[in-house]
This record gives C-alpha cells, sequence and structure tokens, in this order.
C-alpha cells in the first residue's frame, strides 16, 4: 500500500520552476510566444514567481540530445529549497532517457509539488519510487497557455488542490470539454477552440463505495516502464485505486485490451479495488475501450471490481488534478469520485 510524503501547499508569491522534461518545444522559437502566455498566467492568475532552470528552454534538437541535463535541471529544481513547486512545459515520449541520471534521496529529502500529466507518468513514478506524492494535472504550453482564456474548471482545481491543505473532497466532471487540436501558431492566439458539452461519469461495473490510494498514468507510457527499475513493486497497488487514460496517438482497441491484461497477468487486478478512466482523447474509440475493458476484468474474475470511466484528467481539456497515493472513493451509487483527504500540508 502506498505510504508517500505530501509536499507542502503552494502560497501566492512562492517561486516555481519550470522544467523540459521530455520535449524541448518550450525553448523552439516559433513557440515561446506559447511558454510566455502560460508563464503570464502563472503569475496573473496564481500569483506564482516563474523561473526556468538553466536548459528549460534551450529547446527540442539540445534537449533530445540531452536527457542528462534535463535531468540535472529536475535534480536542481528540487534541491533549490528556494523553489516551491515544479511544472513540466510539456511532455513527449522519452522522458525514461533520464532515469540513469535520477538522484532518489535528493528527492526524498526535499518533496515539494510536481505536477503534469501524459509523459510525465515517468517523472511521477520517480517521485513515487523516492516516496513522495506528485500531482497528475495541467501543464504550461498547454493547461496555462489555452488560447484565450485557462478554463475556470482547471483554474478551480489548481487552487483547490495545490493551494489549500483541507480535505479535496469530491470530483465532479467537467460541464464542458475540448479535444480539438489548433495548430500551436501565433495566428491561432486570440482563436477559442470548441468546448462542448460533458457527459459526467459512467459506471461501467461495480455496485458499492470502494476506496484506496490513487496510482496510475498514462496507459502507454506505463506499459514503457514495465520491466525498468521504475515500475512499482506489486505491493504498492494493494487496495489502491488504479487511475488511467490514452492520448493523442489514440492507441488503438487491441492495444489497451492487452496493456489491460497484462496487469491481470502481473497480478495487478487482483490487487486494486477500483479503476478510474479518463475521457478518451477527442472521445474517440469511446465505446470500443469500454467493451475491452469489461471484457478483460472479467477475464480476471474481477466482475466485482468498480470502474468509472469519463473522469476529467488527462489529454482533454480542462482537467482536475490527482494526487499521487490521496485516499480516493468510487460511488457506485451515485455514480462519483472523491479525495477524501488532502493533497498538501
Amino acid at each position: 500500500m502506498l505510504n508517500l510524503i505530501k509536499p507542502e501547499k503552494l502560497n501566492r508569491g512562492d517561486k516555481i520552476a519550470t522544467v523540459s522534461l521530455s520535449w524541448g518545444g518550450a525553448g523552439d522559437k516559433d513557440l515561446l510566444w506559447r511558454y510566455e502566455q502560460g508563464k503570464e498566467r502563472l503569475k496573473e492568475l496564481f500569483g506564482l514567481e516563474v523561473v526556468e532552470m538553466k536548459h528549460t528552454l534551450k529547446g527540442s534538437d539540445y534537449i533530445y540530445k540531452h536527457p542528462e541535463k534535463r535531468a540535472e535541471d529536475l535534480m536542481q529544481a528540487f534541491a533549490d529549497p528556494s523553489i516551491k513547486g515544479i511544472i513540466a512545459c510539456i511532455g513527449g515520449i522519452d522522458s525514461i532517457r533520464m532515469l540513469p541520471y535520477i538522484d532518489f534521496d535528493l528527492i526524498r529529502d526535499n518533496p515539494k509539488i510536481f505536477m503534469r500529466y501524459s509523459d510525465s507518468t515517468v517523472t511521477h513514478f520517480m517521485c513515487l519510487k523516492a516516496g513522495i506524492s506528485s500531482f497528475y494535472g495541467a501543464s504550461v504550453l498547454t493547461d496555462f497557455a489555452e488560447n484565450v482564456s485557462m478554463p475556470e474548471y482547471s483554474i478551480e482545481w489548481i487552487k483547490k488542490v495545490l493551494f489549500q491543505n483541507q480535505t479535496i473532497g469530491e470530483i465532479q466532471t467537467s460541464n464542458t470539454w475540448t479535444g480539438e487540436r489548433l495548430e500551436w501558431t501565433i495566428e491561432n492566439k486570440n482563436v477559442t477552440r470548441n468546448f462542448i458539452k460533458n457527459t459526467g461519469y459512467e459506471l461501467l461495473q461495480g455496485q458499492k463505495t470502494v476506496s484506496g490510494r490513487l496510482i496510475g498514468g498514462y496507459l502507454e507510457v506505463i506499459d514503457m516502464m514495465k520491466g525498468t527499475p521504475l515500475f512499482p513493486e506489486l505491493h504498492c497497488f494493494d487496495d489502491s485505486i488504479l487511475f488511467l487514460e490514452t492520448s493523442e496517438e489514440f492507441p488503438p482497441v487491441w492495444m489497451v485490451e492487452t496493456s489491460l491484461r497484462s496487469y491481470g497477468i502481473m497480478g495487478i487486478l487482483e490487487r486494486i479495488n477500483g479503476i478510474i478512466f479518463g475521457k478518451p482523447q477527442e472521445n474517440k474509440y469511446y465505446e470500443e475501450y469500454k467493451r475491452v475493458i469489461l471484457q478483460v476484468v472479467k477475464e480476471f474474475g474481477r466482475e466485482d471490481l468498480p470502474i468509472l470511466y469519463n473522469a476529467s484528467f488527462g489529454h482533454n481539456e480542462p482537467k482536475c488534478i490527482l494526487p499521487y497515493g490521496a485516499l480516493t472513493e468510487i460511488n457506485c451509487d451515485k455514480p462519483g469520485l472523491s479525495i477524501i483527504e488532502n493533497g498538501v500540508i
């Protein structure tokens, strides 16, 4: 069972670091405007002082060639006592290359907020291995830099989870959502994406309220970590709530099926108390994913396992924030989700 150290909450005026841990596009000439827009929102909406680490804006070519420098930035951000939180600029596909350069003791000895989603699941599992809670949520180039304005739902959850140390409580789905892709060009800066009405949670199976500690992330990246020192020991899944989401790569239905089946073979499905799935990107394969999810858990005798679908986290916007290790309830009577403790101290 997870027992993670919680970091301290953020306060207005705190200093946070931005880091490029996978793709380095934040520093590319044609995307700097978007980075600056996200940075300005962090200042205006949340009162935070934003600092870049030494290599954050070195650009995608440099960042790709130097995973050791990405790790160096991350380690220095954790080590610097003046920095109270760390937010990744964007994801990518190769955060895993930082692994040889990570000092897990340094992370454990300097717990602080780390936040992003997607490929940053790698960094979340680094934090998990070090024994600290991190936060599956917004990033600089996507959420904070959203065209025209940042969604109120995302703003609300950042303030509620990262700036307050009270019990987080019920997480309702966003009333609207978007997965629409607009090119990140200066010409589109003032073009609002198409947000449409959301349908709320869908309970795929389950008949009671269950609780457990949150663990999970981006399905495709978790698959990539299997067999590496980053993949959690099986006991970490004991009595947990597993949260999963897919990406803009639209993984085919067979891939979701085989990924989940591997969890069954590994003995993970028998250990967990429930599953939460984020809304598929652009709602693609919405019904097909449901079918294989139910098929696979049935193969392993878990028709009793509560499964909540269409949650507001992951690659669509807006999104809530999920703290790793936080005690969470799935309510099957009135389908819903609640985090029944604080995420920060």
